[in-house]
């Protein structure tokens, strides 16, 4: 199944913007940061389809996630 991934910020580096990858059905959203070697602390807001979302939660086709790191300034 096809899984969009936008990845913002300091997540692009060494990645780009937007990554299109095909995984197993069922895939969990925390094997997919470590496919993309990202580690959780890294990731400040996570959203699947536009909506707030948790590391265990399964995908389906057509999916897409955005990943924020924390963001950093005064």
């Amino acid at each position: 199944m096809k899984i969009t991934v936008k990845l913002f910020a300091t997540l692009r580096e060494g990645r780009g913007k937007i990554v299109e990858k095909e995984y197993k059905e069922g895939i969990r959203i925390r094997e997919i940061l470590h496919d993309l070697k990202i580690e959780e602390q890294e990731v400040a807001i996570l959203l699947k389809n536009g909506i707030s979302s948790k590391l265990d939660i399964a995908l389906s086709s057509g999916d897409y996630l955005s990943i924020f790191p924390p963001v950093g300034g005064g």
